[in-house]
């Protein structure tokens, strides 16, 4: 039998947890009605329903279950909110807001809305650490803007936002406030009353549920014009038969958050600052994105210099991890994360994206840490290297 990796990319995707398993597998078989309809089955699914909508709520503070919707993932929320907020708010103006590192979900939906109805985008640059300054954003608002787009934390280097900051601009103007937190609402971080945000877009993926399945909050009273329309599920808002083993994956892996059944934040930010700090160590020039404390706990974004971060990862099967966005994977052009934070081609080439989660060890750390170190010096001392 072969050795599994050591998966150092909970960043990407997050196993599937058994105990959300065990809650899906019943809506597989025995209970499979179809929420919509009237009977016994049907009611039972959409019981199953309501409770995972309410344990998403629980999870990132919304005030009822209502201000919940269903999607098939994080980019669906994304496209929902971009363009179904801005649409809805468009005679008060056709001027939107993002910054230059958001996710590749984020900067399609607001180019939609460019090419297809005739919008103005302002992208805002960000420092060093990858933060966007609120007075960046203030700088840039007009009276004709209707929707500002800023990501809680970052898919690469972890950054956190400061959206209550960002929050007190754009609430005064009626400006709608919108964050992808698919990354960080799996951290516990995410208290969207505290952040003062508007909307947020979350995956069950990236928090041990099921992929297929992610979620809108929508502040209540807030109008969104729907995207996808027919059967009138989800307040009309999102149509189509709800994936309910997915739904109550969901819930489940929302749930198992806020009951404190996961290990904390502070041990796995341990286990990421013991892994840091064994590589910053030894290898010489290598050099951490990101801000320094303002973080992801699992995130570790770390510039080797004068390798390929692929080549690297090709010469270790025995790790899991990234160069990048896993989004990005294939594309042959360096990340616009890295470079919008001022590194070279080059630079953004030799970074390795590695992300520590619940299930990661210390001997997976340490194990890590002695092939990336291993290689990362073969690699510098190979003769093209030391040309």
């Amino acid at each position: 039998m072969n050795t599994p990796p050591i998966y150092l990319d909970h960043q990407a995707t997050t196993p599937l947890d058994a105990r959300v398993l065990e809650a899906m597998l019943p809506f597989f078989t025995s209970e499979y009605g179809n929420p919509s309809s009237p009977h016994t089955c049907g009611r039972a699914a959409a019981r199953a329903i309501r409770t995972a909508r309410q344990q998403v709520a629980d999870l990132v503070g919304a005030k009822n279950e209502l201000e919940i919707v269903f999607t098939s993932g994080a980019t669906e929320a994304d496209h929902l909110a971009i363009v179904g907020a801005a649409l809805a708010a468009r005679p008060h103006g056709g001027h939107i807001v993002t910054t230059a590192i958001e996710h590749k979900a984020v900067l399609a939906a607001c180019q939609r809305l460019v090419d297809h109805h005739g919008y103005t985008l302002t992208r805002v640059g960000v420092d060093a650490h990858g933060r966007v300054h609120p007075a960046d954003v203030a700088a840039v608002l007009t009276p004709n803007t209707v929707l500002v787009s800023v990501m809680h934390a970052n898919n690469e280097i972890g950054t956190l936002q400061r959206l209550a900051a960002i929050a007190e601009i754009t609430a005064p103007r009626g400006i709608v406030l919108h964050t992808d937190a698919a990354q960080s609402v799996g951290c516990g971080l995410l208290d969207v009353a505290e952040l003062g945000v508007d909307l947020a877009s979350l995956s069950a993926h990236k928090l041990h549920g099921p992929k297929g399945i992610g979620a809108l909050y929508i502040r209540g009273g807030l109008r969104i014009t729907a995207q996808q329309t027919g059967g009138g599920q989800e307040r009309g808002l999102r149509a189509g038969t709800p994936n309910v083993p997915a739904i109550v994956g969901f819930g489940a892996a929302a749930h198992l958050i806020t009951t404190d059944a996961v290990p904390p934040p502070p041990r796995i930010r341990a286990l990421r600052d013991r892994l840091q700090d064994r590589l910053l160590a030894a290898i010489s020039g290598a050099t951490v994105n990101g801000h320094p404390h303002r973080r992801l706990p699992g995130n570790l974004s770390l510039t080797l210099p004068g390798i390929e971060a692929t080549d690297l990862l090709d010469r270790v099967p025995g790790i899991a991890a990234s160069t990048g966005s896993a989004c990005n994977t294939g594309s042959g052009e360096p990340s616009h994360v890295l470079t919008a934070i001022g590194l070279t081609r080059d630079q953004a080439r030799a970074t390795l994206r590695l992300s520590i989660g619940r299930t990661t060890t210390d001997t997976d750390v340490d194990q890590a840490a002695d092939l990336i170190t291993r290689t990362a010096h073969t690699l510098m001392s190979a003769p093209a290297n030391a040309a």
